[in-house]
């Protein structure tokens, strides 16, 4: 790809209100591969980074798509961006421009790309994420046992937390609201806490709904912060994105099983 076919991809994914600029350094560089200049309004690519492959492409496009979104943000902000760039609402930028140029394959998600990393993926969020969920949700169920016990009892449930258990009070209301809101454990504990800090019903089942459907948490927490609910809402692009996504994996692992098939087959008739 050239500097010009770049920024067309770009401005297919989603259109600029201000303009700018694509360009190739002709350099290498060990420290970025790439950066945006804000003043100008210039997207540097240093181009000998990138190898001349589909794998390098993809890379290249990669980096284009994350000064892109600095360029956004900075539209967003009337041309400008604070010293620190790298913010959540930069983060939701990002993450719907790649969501975007997958969709329309301008740009290959690699991570579903790797049964290995799909393997071990499935096994954090089940065994470590949706479990540590689920005990810190069962720590909230304990706790309410414990403040009709402590009420019971004349004793202040505060002291109980502070001098019996020696656990924070907040990390301990937290825990109990996730209980009381019947959060998933899927999403994890970090996740539940920022639900459980969420007071307005409709706010927070949009946002758990959100999370589950895959939406960044950065993403969900600026859509809530600027008033943006209906960002929440998956569209019909985020549910066929999720099939195809969905369609590849089963593809690849009826794919594996078959060759593993074929293998035992041809152990067998070796008996």
């Amino acid at each position: 790809m050239n500097q010009d076919q770049v920024k067309k991809a770009l401005l297919s994914i989603a259109d600029a209100p201000l303009e700018f600029s694509v360009i190739f350094s002709g350099k290498k560089s060990s420290k970025v591969n790439g950066l945006y200049k804000t003043e100008t309004r210039e997207i540097i690519l240093h181009n000998r980074n990138f190898t001349a492959d589909t794998s390098g492409e993809n890379l290249l496009v990669y980096t284009a798509i994350h000064e892109y979104a600095h360029h956004l943000h900075a539209c967003a902000r009337g041309g400008t961006l604070s010293a620190k760039a790298h913010t959540s609402e930069f983060w939701a930028i990002f993450h719907e421009l790649l969501e975007k140029a997958e969709l329309k394959k301008i740009h290959r998600n690699v991570f579903a790309g790797s049964p290995e990393l799909e393997k071990l993926t499935a096994l954090i969020k089940k065994k470590f994420l949706e479990e540590n969920g689920n005990l810190v949700k069962e720590l909230g169920r304990e706790l309410l046992k414990a403040y009709d016990l402590c009420d019971k009892i004349g004793g202040r449930f505060e002291d109980y937390v502070d001098r019996v258990l020696r656990i924070p009070k907040l990390a301990a209301q937290t825990a109990m609201k996730m209980y009381q809101y019947d959060l998933d454990p899927r999403l994890g504990a970090d996740n539940m806490r920022y639900l459980a800090g969420i007071r307005n019903e409709d706010d927070r089942t949009g946002a758990e709904k959100a999370l589950l459907t895959g939406k960044s948490p950065d993403s969900v927490k600026t859509a809530l912060r600027q008033g943006n609910t209906s960002a929440l809402a998956p569209t019909e692009e985020d549910q066929r994105q999720r099939l195809e996504k969905e369609k590849i994996r089963l593809e690849r692992t009826i794919d594996t099983l078959s060759k593993r098939l074929g293998e035992v087959e041809e152990e067998l008739e070796k008996f």
